[in-house]
C-alpha cells in the first residue's frame, strides 16, 4: 500500500506539473511596455494639439516622454530632415524638393489663419460690417498700394495702415501668402517672430493689420476672440458687406464649424502635419502616429481643431504601414 501511495503521488505531482506548464505555454506574456522620447518641433500652429496629445499619450504609457517644441513650420522641417527630431510639426503643404530629401509627411488635423486688428481700432464698426475683399488683402500685404485704412475699405479716410507679418520661416504666412495667391517671401510688413509675437503686436498696434492661426487669436478657455484682437472679417462674395452667412468668427467654435462645412475657404484653412525623415520605424515613433489617427482625434474639437475626413485618416494609416 505505501508503494502504491508513492506512485499515485509521483503520479499526480507530474499531473501537475504537466498542468502548469500548459498554462504557461498557452498564456501569452505581457506586451512590452513603450518606454523612451518622442521628440517633435516645428509649426506654431500645431503646437498646441501636440502637447495635448502628448499628455494623453502619456497617461496611457508613463514611461514615455513627449518633448514638444514650437518654433515655425520651417524649423519643424529642417529639424525633421536633419533628423534632430523625430517628427516635425509642420502647418503648410510639403514642397517637392522636401519630398526628395525624404520628407514623409502625415496630414493629422486641419485648422486656419484668420486676419486680426486691434480691438481698439477707431474704426473697428465699419471694417467689421464690410471686411475686406480678397483684392484689399492683396494691396494691404503684397502691392502695398493701401496706405491707409480708407485706401483698404474703399472710401476716403486717411487713417494710417499698420501691416505686420511673420520674421520666421512659417505655415501661417505661407498659407495667407497662399490665399493671396503668393508666397510668404512676397509678403509686406514689420516682420514679428512667432505666432504669440504677431497677436501682440496687432493687440498693441491701434491702427495695426495682422493675421493669426485660430488658436492663437482666440482664447482657449472662453472661445472668443483674444482680449484687445479682433478678427477681420474677410468679403467672400465681395458685396462690400459681410452677410449673415459670411459671419464666422464671433467665437472659436463658429470659425471651426465654418471650416470644416467649407464655408470658410481653404487656403487660408489647411491640412497640418507630422513630418519625419523616411517612414518610421522606430515603434514607439510609429505607436504614437497611430494613435494620433485613432483615438488621438477625440481631442482634436476641443482642442480647437477641424477632424480630417475618415478616409484622409485611414490614408494616413495606410502610409505609416507602408501599404
Amino acid at each position: 500500500m505505501e508503494g502504491e501511495d508513492a506512485v499515485k503521488r509521483l503520479l499526480g505531482g507530474m499531473i501537475t506539473f504537466a498542468f502548469i506548464s500548459m498554462l504557461a505555454v498557452s498564456v501569452p506574456p505581457p506586451a512590452q511596455e513603450l518606454s523612451g522620447t518622442i521628440t517633435l518641433s516645428g509649426a506654431w500652429a500645431l503646437y498646441p494639439m501636440a502637447v495635448k496629445w502628448g499628455e494623453e499619450f502619456r497617461k496611457l504609457h508613463p514611461k514615455v516622454r513627449v518633448d514638444v517644441q514650437a518654433g515655425g513650420a520651417g524649423k519643424g522641417i529642417a529639424d525633421a530632415l536633419a533628423g534632430v527630431v523625430d517628427l516635425g510639426m509642420v502647418s503648410r503643404e510639403i514642397h517637392p524638393i522636401e519630398v526628395e530629401k525624404g520628407a514623409f509627411a502625415i496630414a493629422v488635423v486641419k485648422d486656419g489663419v484668420v486676419p486680426t486688428i486691434s480691438a481698439k481700432n477707431p474704426l473697428l464698426d465699419r471694417i467689421l460690417s464690410s471686411g475686406l475683399k480678397k483684392e484689399a488683402f492683396i494691396a494691404v500685404w503684397i502691392t502695398e498700394t493701401a496706405k491707409t485704412w480708407g485706401d483698404a475699405l474703399g472710401t476716403a479716410d486717411k487713417t494710417a495702415l499698420h501691416v505686420y507679418t511673420r520674421s520666421d520661416a512659417c505655415g501661417a504666412a505661407e498659407t495667407w501668402a497662399a490665399f493671396l495667391e503668393k508666397r510668404q517671401e512676397d509678403l509686406k510688413g514689420i516682420g514679428v517672430y512667432g505666432d504669440p509675437g504677431l497677436a501682440e503686436a496687432v493687440r498693441r498696434d491701434t491702427l495695426g493689420i495682422g493675421f493669426n492661426n485660430i488658436n492663437y487669436a482666440y482664447d482657449a478657455k472662453t472661445l472668443k476672440p483674444l482680449p484687445g484682437i479682433m478678427i477681420l472679417p474677410i468679403d467672400l462674395d465681395g458685396s462690400g458687406k459681410i452677410e449673415p452667412a459670411e459671419s464666422v468668427y464671433q467665437d472659436r467654435d463658429a470659425i471651426t464649424a465654418a471650416i470644416a462645412q467649407g464655408v470658410y475657404p481653404s487656403p487660408p484653412a489647411r491640412d497640418l502635419y507630422l513630418v519625419s525623415k523616411g517612414r518610421p520605424q522606430a515603434p514607439l515613433q510609429v505607436e504614437f502616429l497611430r494613435w494620433v489617427l485613432g483615438e488621438g482625434q477625440k481631442f482634436v474639437a476641443e482642442t480647437g481643431y477641424i477632424g480630417l475626413s475618415p478616409e484622409k485618416l485611414a490614408d494616413g494609416r495606410r502610409k505609416i504601414e507602408g501599404r
